[in-house]
């Protein structure tokens, strides 16, 4: 039995219709066509004005991310609706949590009133069919869930048998022209594949390989198969090394079919997860080979011979900290032996070294000692006004006093002299070895140098310690001293040139441009440009 309508002049209804693959097993009964007209009918037997119909089809009801349905939510926020019909609450949506969401509370804080027509539901009246609706829209979700297993589970046998099930075939292939979840040799793009594993062949790096590319303007991957390149930047339509390692890497290109790299994170997301190389799904000779696999092995040999070199690392103080003004990627380090043949870092902007023929960015180049001494000068003089001496005097003289009462340095004294003995006894123990034939001669004079070093450290602070006995040093110029030693060394901790800064930017005209993360004093606030 529909709901009745008893003021069909206060609604304007939107039709909403919704169909996936999945709903399509339950028949012809849940066709578009079927849903419009039972809709259609209702509305016209109760004498509704119908503002609009939308509809989704082969989209699941698993996500809310449908065209048609963001289209009404659109109207419902413009006040163009004000009433929902649906065939059914699996029509509305599959996901229990979201269902709910615009049952319980969206649709009534916007007035809307919501009717299901096959399940009685009407949230204009009291009903009893309307305290079950949580009950019904779990029932969708789980059969949901059941429908994507039993898909899942059919693309994952799929997978085993070497049928292509993806989307868009690896570059350099194409879906066969007659059999289904099958790839053939696309040779317009094979050819510039082949090429690519030629030049890796020669030596050729993978970063070069990419200029070389981009230099001729062959089109990526994504261009060729006329795919979103996604977000606006420098890189985007541009052969990079990632890209370029990548294919070098794709045991596609030998015949075998490999699948399953990412696997989705739940069926209500779309959301990808990659996956470890032991988990992919690998069939061998399951269509023409594009490359030998002979050649394919010597380029992995190539690429894991030149590891090394890709995996070292520079240690500086400014590191991740420096950005390119220009493009806005971080600067990239490099080590280069200077005119005296002294090696010595410098930055350049990353995009400039990957895309050098492309013209995005410029080389910036700049010695990365210069760049630390000019940001520590500018840490210095912005402390200083921050940082008095005179206020810094008394803390620290308070906290020489505080350490020379705990200790007095007589108890440290007496711990040197007792380490020293014990040292000297060790070597009489060894010497005493020695002559007894438990020691070999190297042993010896290793074990007897390490001790000598030790004893040699030990005597030398047991002197200081005594100087200072005799000739203490006041408490007020030790405290002096400990100001002026923070001051000069502590805008050099990158500790706190992390705490301080939040960036640092080089310019084209090799300027210097720091963001602290704190407003600076008026009077040094003109100096964040350094040349």
């Amino acid at each position: 039995m529909y709901p009745e309508i008893s003021n069909p002049l206060d609604y304007h209804a939107a039709l909403y219709i919704r169909l996936s693959k999945e709903d399509e097993t339950e028949g012809p009964s849940q066709s578009v066509t079927n849903q419009q007209s039972l809709l259609k009918a209702f509305a016209r037997q109760h004498r509704l004005s119908v503002y609009g119909t939308y509809i989704d089809d082969g989209f699941s009801g698993t996500s809310f991310d449908r065209p048609g349905f963001q289209r009404m939510i659109a109207d419902i926020e413009a006040k163009k609706v004000n009433m929902v019909i649906t065939k059914d609450l699996s029509r509305l949506g599959r996901d229990y949590i979201m269902t709910g969401h615009y049952m319980e509370r969206y649709f009534p804080e916007k007035g809307v009133r919501y009717i299901s027509l096959l399940d009685g539901i009407d949230t204009g009246v009291e009903s009893s069919a309307n305290d079950i609706t949580p009950f019904r829209a779990i029932m969708n979700d789980m059969y949901a869930k059941d429908i994507s297993k039993k898909i899942k589970s059919v693309k994952r046998d799929k997978q085993r048998k070497g049928q292509f099930i993806g989307g868009k075939p690896v570059y350099g292939y194409k879906m066969h022209p007659t059999e289904k979840n099958k790839i053939v040799i696309d040779e317009e793009a094979a050819f510039v594949v082949r090429r690519i594993f030629g030049m890796a062949l020669e030596g050729v790096s993978c970063r070069q390989i990419a200029v070389r590319l981009n230099e001729e303007h062959i089109p990526t991957p994504a261009v060729y198969a006329g795919l979103p390149r996604g977000t606006k930047g420098a890189y985007r339509g541009q052969w990079s090394s990632e890209r370029i390692s990548e294919m070098l890497k794709n045991e596609t290109y030998i015949g075998h079919m490999v699948q399953g790299r990412t696997v989705k994170i739940s069926y209500k997301s779309k959301k990808c997860r990659a996956q470890p190389p032991e988990n992919w799904v690998v069939v061998k000779h399951t269509h023409e080979a594009l490359i030998e696999e002979d050649a394919f092995r010597k380029v992995q040999l190539l690429i894991g011979s030149r590891k090394h070199t890709r995996s070292r690392t520079y240690d500086f103080l400014l590191k991740g900290l420096i950005f390119c003004r220009e493009c806005g990627y971080p600067m990239a380090v490099m080590n280069r032996p200077n005119a005296a043949g002294e090696e010595r870092l410098f930055f350049v902007c990353r995009t400039y070294q990957r895309f050098t023929k492309a013209g995005v960015c410029t080389c910036h180049s700049i010695k990365e000692q210069t760049v630390t001494e000019a940001v520590i000068a500018k840490v210095k003089e912005v402390c200083q006004a921050f940082l008095c001496p005179d206020r810094l005097q008394p803390i620290a003289a308070a906290a020489v006093e505080k350490a020379r009462k705990a200790d007095g340095g007589e108890a440290e004294i007496q711990s040197l002299q007792s380490k020293i003995e014990n040292l000297s006894a060790n070597l009489d123990q060894v010497y005493m070895d020695r002559l007894g034939g438990l020691l070999s001669g190297a042993d010896f004079d290793r074990i007897c140098k390490r001790v000598r070093t030790d004893r040699a450290a030990l005597e030398e602070r047991l002197k200081q310690l005594e100087a200072q006995k005799e000739k203490p040093v006041s408490a007020e110029d030790l405290a002096r001293k400990l100001v002026r030693q923070y001051l000069s060394s502590a805008c050099a901790s990158r500790e706190l040139l992390v705490s301080l800064i939040e960036r640092v930017e080089l310019t084209d005209d090799k300027q210097i441009i720091i963001h602290f993360r704190f407003r600076e004093p008026e009077a040094v606030s003109q100096g964040n440009r350094l040349q």
